[in-house]
């Protein structure tokens, strides 16, 4: 029987100053055996965020800038039988690549770590400890997501209409369709954008967003308002 192996797909734009520690760091906490490949999806880095992936042996594809288009074209071309997700400024835990594994070797066919920030922030690790719970509200791009190609593609992959929240919806029809599992190794995260927007306004924003989905907002809806209060 064949052994199945990741695709790596890490969705990227302007992330010079990130996106050289990550591979690194994936070489190090994986055993390597178990991945097929690292795609690098740019959407249109103006900086050398290409330039460095490409010398670190890892490949490189373009895509139309948006995270959703990135991340379903990563999938495309991905050779691997399991596709797992990750930020740039995304970090895994070790033997990362052993515990989807085994995760999907129970059944789970789609799932996410926990998470914790690169903060000693006492509100940041508040919310963080809520991503150990199996649900659905306690998810988030940030977690990674690792799903069988095979799944991917029977749900379309990620909806494209939704410039943010993307990774929520997706996990929204994920946790509908299949047993959804939360490994409790933690991945850890950037808390860049908490710093600079200020922690408290940017929870509250995202608090915002996500209650607007549950309300029925529609995409554009919720990247306007992403727009107005996160981005400027």
């Amino acid at each position: 029987m064949k052994q199945s192996k990741l695709s790596i797909i890490i969705p990227v734009l302007n992330e010079e100053a990130s996106i050289a520690k990550l591979i690194k760091e994936i070489n190090t906490r994986s055993t390597f055996k178990q991945i097929d490949e690292i795609i690098v999806v740019d959407g249109g880095s103006t900086d050398n965020t290409t330039t460095i992936a490409t010398s670190l042996n890892v490949t490189v594809i373009s895509s139309d800038k948006g995270r959703a288009k990135q991340m379903n074209t990563g999938a495309k071309a991905a050779n691997g039988d399991i596709l797992y997700f990750l930020h740039a400024d995304t970090i895994p835990p070790y033997n990362f690549d052993c515990k989807i594994l085994d995760s999907i070797s129970k059944n789970n066919f789609a799932g996410s770590f926990r998470m914790q920030f690169d903060s000693d922030s006492f509100f940041l690790k508040f919310f963080a400890w809520f991503t150990r719970i199996n649900h659905k509200i306690c998810r988030g791009g940030d977690q990674s997501l690792f799903i069988t190609k095979d799944l991917f593609f029977k749900l379309n992959g990620f909806n494209e209409e939704y410039i943010i929240y993307e990774d929520g919806e997706f996990i929204e029809r994920l946790y509908k369709a299949t047993n959804f599992s939360v490994i409790q190794d933690k991945v850890t995260t950037s808390a860049r954008k908490y710093q600079q927007k200020g922690m408290v306004k940017l929870q509250y924003h995202f608090g915002v967003i996500h209650l607007k989905k549950i309300l029925g907002k529609t995409p554009q809806e919720l990247h306007n308002y992403y727009k107005k209060n996160i981005a400027n």
